[in-house]
């Protein structure tokens, strides 16, 4: 009887310890939540341009978008760097075939402009070269 109770205790104990192992996995532990930081942090600066390139590529416009201004910055530290960015955008004089965008003028005819205010949250894992656009919300500015 002892032996199959030990024996109980030891199945509950590890159950409970792969239960809550898996659900470490399912979400990362905030180790430090979302706080505001300098929109020129290089972090910040590199997540925006990821975030902007996959932005670019997902869009159906053949003209290509560009940071106007820089609204809101923050860092979330996790298992890895999070940061949420809100951005105005516009669309630009170059088309998406056009590449570098950096110097690209931004549409001066009434008609071709447009602009949106975007949220994008981007997980960075620097120490491993790794982004990911968590979140990307655009809406008519």
């Amino acid at each position: 009887m002892v032996r199959l109770c030990q024996a109980l205790l030891l199945l509950v104990a590890t159950v409970a310890l792969v239960s809550r192992s898996i659900q470490a996995w399912g979400s990362a532990k905030v180790v430090r939540p979302f706080q505001d930081i300098s929109e020129t942090y290089v972090y910040v600066q590199q997540a925006l341009w990821y975030a902007m390139k996959e932005y670019n590529k997902a869009s159906k416009d053949k003209y290509s978008f560009r940071v106007v201004k820089i609204l809101k910055a923050q860092e979330q530290v996790t298992d890895s760097l999070e940061y949420y960015i809100e951005v105005q955008i516009a669309r630009t004089m170059c088309k998406k075939s056009a590449g570098e965008i950096e110097n690209c003028l931004f549409q001066k005819n009434p008609q071709m402009q447009k602009t949106f205010v975007c949220t994008f949250v981007v997980r960075s894992k620097p120490w491993k070269f790794e982004n990911t656009v968590l979140k990307k919300q655009c809406n008519d500015s």
